[in-house]
């Protein structure tokens, strides 16, 4: 491997199998100290396995791991953190009701049974202060926000003395202004030494961020290159084996008639906390409206009530002009409401049922599939057939189970099952989380097309990015309340990004926001 020498961590020829899947294979990957080394690619490439099997989740099936030139063994993440090497998982692993000292030492076997609180929160004090964390170390963790709380996660992997830390995803929760801050830390920790490894999606991000990025394609390294030497296409090409299109030549087009308009829509969370605090905003069609804010602000009630999966407490829900407030989702989707939902596998799909099955879920009932009290499964496959064959959707067998599908062949038989209805309005929700970039361009560009066919579009999503190159106005939600919907031609990251943190300029009530969606 090149320089080497130079690696504080050496990764040779790593083999990882699973039941059917070779998930790496003979993946050669080198850290240097004082370094930023990005892993990317798609969904399935590999990265999170190859991690996992640096921080002792996973045993190699072939392979070795290096670390300081010596050859290592490494049987769980405690091995992993006996020689200086933590990871930060995107899902933080922290209990809420413990205050931040108590997760900090959770676990840790060389703290003594009596803990000497004073001495322990000074030295959490001390890493807190010395990157400017602001962390009180005796505040309950539910007590913090979903920044502070990713840099409790990191202050454990620093007081556990790593000198490596894997970061999966961590922009993830962070506003821009979080995610800008953000960095700001991570290359003030390479200055003093410490080499990091960054898995991330958002070129963006990794070409501001990194030194070095190694790309991976089904499980094996397409190549490493230094930052300056490449750009966003040519890392998209790499990650995908094709060029891929950034932007999406969205030609501006005249408004027509509002199709959904919520009035005040107030409604409280399974916790009985109220989630939505005075909702206002209006869809219009051949429109697509895209509501900004970091997960949590009520983003999934909103929809849920939408489509009639969540009673509201108060205000309206006019679709067509008409209240539907209280109605069943059959009778919502019956007025020309289409809904892709968050969670692709518990609301949007039956996993165990068949991708016939699924595509047919809303239209059972209906001709040409219904057929007096039964269902013409001969013309229900023709169906199905079109649509696979429409959405380019890779299905091994018609009858196999859709949690068989990926994920986004999963999320392509969604949005095809909701699309073939002809919707007025599409409610998409994260609609690209999780896929790769294939299938992410794929859907995006499908977004724009309902719009051009005059469709009514409201975009939820946490990726700024696809926010902005998807909307003709731009909504941003913040603990249960719309802040602003400003038009794409006046809207800018910086400004988003603050409302996404809660700042606005002047004192703002719902009543404005309504008067902002016209």
């Amino acid at each position: 491997m090149e320089n080497a020498s130079e690696s504080i961590v050496r990764l040779h020829k790593i083999s990882k199998y699973f039941p059917g899947v070779l998930a790496n294979d003979k993946v050669d990957f080198d850290l240097r100290k004082g370094e930023i080394h990005t892993l990317l690619g798609e969904n399935g490439a590999g990265k999170s396995t190859l991690m996992n099997v640096l921080d002792g989740l996973y045993m190699p099936d072939g392979g070795e791991i290096y670390i300081n030139d010596k050859r290592v063994k490494l049987h769980n993440p405690n091995d992993a953190m006996r020689n200086g090497i933590g990871m930060i998982h995107q899902h933080f692993m922290l209990v809420d009701t413990l205050t931040v000292l108590e997760n900090v030492i959770l676990g840790i076997k060389s703290e003594p049974f009596y803990i000497n609180k004073k001495n322990t929160a000074s030295r959490i004090q001390k890493i807190s202060d010395k990157y400017n964390f602001g962390i009180n170390p005796f505040l309950k963790i539910w007590q913090l926000s979903v920044g502070e709380q990713q840099r409790v996660e990191i202050i454990k992997t620093l007081f556990k003395g790593a000198r490596v830390l894997i970061l999966d995803e961590p922009t993830a929760v962070l506003t821009p202004q979080e995610a800008d801050a953000f960095f700001e830390i991570l290359k003030k920790m390479v200055v003093e030494g410490k080499s990091i490894i960054f898995i991330s999606h958002k070129l963006n991000e990794v070409m501001k961020i990194s030194d070095r990025i190694t790309v991976m394609r089904k499980g094996k390294v397409v190549g490493s290159v230094k930052r300056e030497d490449t750009s966003k296409e040519e890392l998209a090409e790499m990650m995908v084996g094709r060029k891929v299109l950034f932007s999406l030549g969205r030609k501006p087009l005249e408004k027509g008639r509002e199709v959904l308009r919520l009035e005040n829509v107030q409604a409280f969370n399974d916790k009985g906390i109220k989630a939505l605090k005075g909702v206002n905003l209006s869809v219009k069609s051949g429109e697509i409206l895209g509501l900004a804010g970091v997960s949590g602000n009520g983003q999934q009630i909103l929809s849920d009530a939408i489509a009639g999966l969540k009673n509201i407490s108060a205000g309206k829900i006019l679709l067509k002009g008409e209240n539907i407030a209280g109605r069943s989702p059959r009778s919502i989707a019956r007025m020309g409401l289409n809904y892709i939902p968050p969670d692709r596998l518990r609301t949007g799909l039956i996993p165990n049922l068949s991708s016939v099955d699924n595509a047919i879920l809303r239209c059972y009932t209906c001709d040409p599939v219904s057929k007096k009290c039964f269902i013409d499964y001969s013309k229900a496959n023709n169906f199905t057939e079109t649509l696979i064959k429409e959405y380019d959707i890779m299905v091994p067998r018609r009858d196999a189970p859709v949690k068989l599908l990926s994920g986004g062949n999963m999320q392509k038989l969604l949005f095809a099952r909701e699309a073939a209805e002809k919707p007025e309005i599409l409610i998409a929700v994260h609609p690209t989380r999780g896929l790769d970039i294939g299938a992410t361009e794929f859907i995006r560009k499908e977004l724009v097309k309902q719009r051009n066919n005059g469709v009514a579009v409201f975009l939820i999503s946490e990726d700024l990015d696809e926010i902005f190159m998807l909307s003709d106005r731009i909504g941003v939600i913040f603990e249960g309340e719309i802040l602003d919907i400003i038009d794409i031609k006046n809207a800018d990251l910086e400004k988003i990004g603050l409302l996404m943190a809660g700042l606005r300029d002047t004192p703002h009530n719902p009543k404005e926001t309504s008067a902002a969606t016209h």
